[in-house]
């Protein structure tokens, strides 16, 4: 279920960057200027105060937002995905093409929009436990208003971590714009930020419940964030805390206390871990297909903080399933698709090989044409809709965390602090793999018992795990490993177009019976590692796979601006530059 009891609702709000404009979102609330309604009114009832809080999750939506642009814009060129499309074009190109500009039309608005984020929940945090009823109301009122407070802390903090992991050192602001006398902000270290929003999420996990205490309160199972969703983004911050940045002095570096954050991102998932509030999905497919496709909260709890889209607008819905989709905006890397064992059925789920027809049947692709699987056309439901449907918007929700982070988090850490892998964290790394070989056990092998291989095969498994999630570019920064995994990537796709090993004995063309069932996969009667048949085999359709095609076209231009110890962050934007004069351009920009 959709935030329904929070539909068509008032919010106060001030603007925090001079001349961005506050958008209209019909799902959420119709906004009304400052002057119409003053913090005694907003923050007079719990009511009002839920509606201040929600403005405060809107900012996250919509095109701006993880609706496309923060979700499917920033984290690629990786090693999983590209861009589609030719040289830079100072627009969404060169992002993945890592050429970007401070002009770059892509990266004003979203900047602009995480602070709006920010300045809804900072008169949020400000307002709330002001209000009367937060100490003298009655028993609910209090928990609902803590509840709504450490909601505020927690958005706050995930705007700011958007902030810093794509801009690095950012103005900090951490009271409303009314309040503030300048607003020419200078840049405020990241690290002082992390620490910052980091104590903000140790305060806010002791105000918001347990999914299990939900229904104690008269509140439903929704988007609405909750403690393990807090302690997840606290243990995620850690670790980027803990992980290598850009500096100022173009060095990707990291602090010499760094374990004291691996520290933190440890406690905080065993936490969640042992609170056995969240389990995994028992099917990787049913995750997505009966869960988030079909617009339905997750029964097992693992999707655990999500972006919750709707309204049918570019201001307040996703285009999942359209731009990363049909819309062929990012395509697959061939050498993502065989980084998977053969029967990890994760690969078949991430990666969508096919193309749908007019009568609505599936038809294989070839492995150029290979897209984004997990928010696909033809497992929407809740509605339904016609697979050919060519709309934009399909209100599908953008995950942000999920527990097979906190398990896989909690193996990375524990490896790092103990200076190898321990029971817990090879028990977590293996629930990760059982679940991907479901059927095919005896395949998941024996996890390295040394802290390199052991670090090595976590990293191996997030990239397996969270394709197209928006994850993958981050993790490597923090590892410092951005540079060298892109560098393999494009040598893997020159290996491959030359089927020379590890490639030599793939197949050059695949067959494939036509799907009539569209929310099955395609039926494929040879086998993706072993050599095409002499003949074709009889009923089937043959596509082309191997051949010179994986490093020509779209794929030659794969991260060709990329430069290390510069592309990790972007520009800030040019005119947020010319309007602030103590705001600097780093990192060679």
């Amino acid at each position: 279920m959709k935030i329904k009891s929070f539909y068509h609702l008032l919010i106060v709000t001030a603007g925090l960057i001079a001349g961005v404009q506050l958008s209209s979102c019909k799902k959420y609330l119709d906004l009304q200027p400052v002057s119409s309604f003053g913090p005694e009114t907003v923050f007079g009832t719990v009511a009002n105060a839920q509606k201040a809080v929600l403005g405060a999750y809107q900012e996250m939506t919509g095109d701006q937002g993880y609706g496309i642009r923060v979700s499917m814009y920033f984290p690629y060129d990786n090693d999983e995905m590209m861009g589609a499309g030719g040289h830079g074009d100072n627009d969404r190109r060169d992002i993945g093409r890592y050429n970007l500009t401070a002009g770059n039309a892509q990266l004003a608005k979203p900047f602009n929009q995480m602070y709006q984020g920010i300045e809804r929940a900072n008169q949020c945090i400000k307002y709330i436990p002001q209000m009367d009823l937060y100490n003298n109301g009655a028993a609910s009122d209090k928990a609902e208003l803590r509840r709504l407070y450490g909601e505020a802390l927690t958005l706050r903090a995930q705007y700011y971590f958007e902030l810093v992991r794509n801009w690095g050192d950012v103005p900090a602001q951490w009271k409303p714009s009314a309040d503030q006398p300048d607003l020419f902000l200078a840049k405020t270290d990241r690290d002082s930020i992390y620490d910052h929003i980091l104590n903000d999420l140790k305060t806010a996990e002791d105000l918001v419940p347990w999914p299990s205490g939900l229904a104690a309160l008269g509140d439903p199972k929704d988007e609405r964030i909750t403690k393990g969703a807090v302690k997840g983004l606290r243990a995620r911050l850690a670790l980027f805390r803990g992980g290598y940045s850009l500096r100022r002095d173009n060095k990707m570096e990291r602090g010499s206390n760094y374990l004291d954050y691996y520290k933190i991102a440890d406690d905080e998932c065993l936490s969640i871990i042992q609170s056995g509030e969240y389990a995994l999905d028992p099917s990787y497919r049913d995750l997505w297909q009966n869960n988030l496709d079909a617009h339905k909260i997750d029964p097992f709890g693992e999707i655990m903080f999500q972006v919750a889209m709707a309204g049918g607008t570019s201001a307040t819905d996703s285009k999942l399933g359209k731009y990363n989709g049909p819309n062929g905006s990012l395509v697959i890397l061939p050498t993502y698709f065989y980084q998977f064992d053969s029967v990890d059925t994760r690969r078949d789920v991430t990666i969508a090989p096919f193309k749908i027809n007019s009568d609505n049947s599936l038809s294989a692709a070839a492995i150029t044409g290979l897209y984004d699987g997990k928010f696909r056309r033809n497992w929407i439901t809740n509605p339904d809709i016609d697979i050919s449907n060519q709309a934009q918007n399909f209100s599908l929700n953008w995950p942000l965390l999920r527990y097979s982070d906190v398990l896989l988090m909690y193996a990375e850490a524990e490896n790092e602090i103990n200076n190898g892998p321990t029971p817990g964290a090879i028990d977590a790394l293996q629930q990760i793999r059982k679940r991907a070989f479901a059927g095919n056990e005896s395949a998941i092998g024996t996890p390295p018992s040394n802290k390199d291989g052991f670090f090595k095969a976590i990293a191996q498994e997030r990239a397996l795990e969270f394709g197209s999630e928006g994850i993958r570019k981050y993790d490597l920064i923090r590892w410092n490993l951005l540079g060298q995994k892109l560098a393999e990537t494009k040598q893997a796709l020159a290996n491959m177009a030359a089927m020379v090993p590890p490639y030599d004995t793939l197949p050059t063309a695949m067959y494939f019976i036509k799907t009539t069932d569209p929310k099955n996969y395609i039926d494929w009667v040879t086998s993706f590692y072993h050599p095409a048949p002499a003949s074709d085999p009889a009923g089937a359709t043959k596509v082309t796979w191997i051949s010179s095609s994986v490093n020509k076209g779209n794929f030659s231009y794969y991260t060709e601006g990329f430069k290390s110890n510069h592309s990790e962050l972007f520009p800030i934007p040019q005119q947020s530059i010319d309007a602030n004069p103590n705001l600097t351009q780093d990192y060679g920009y």
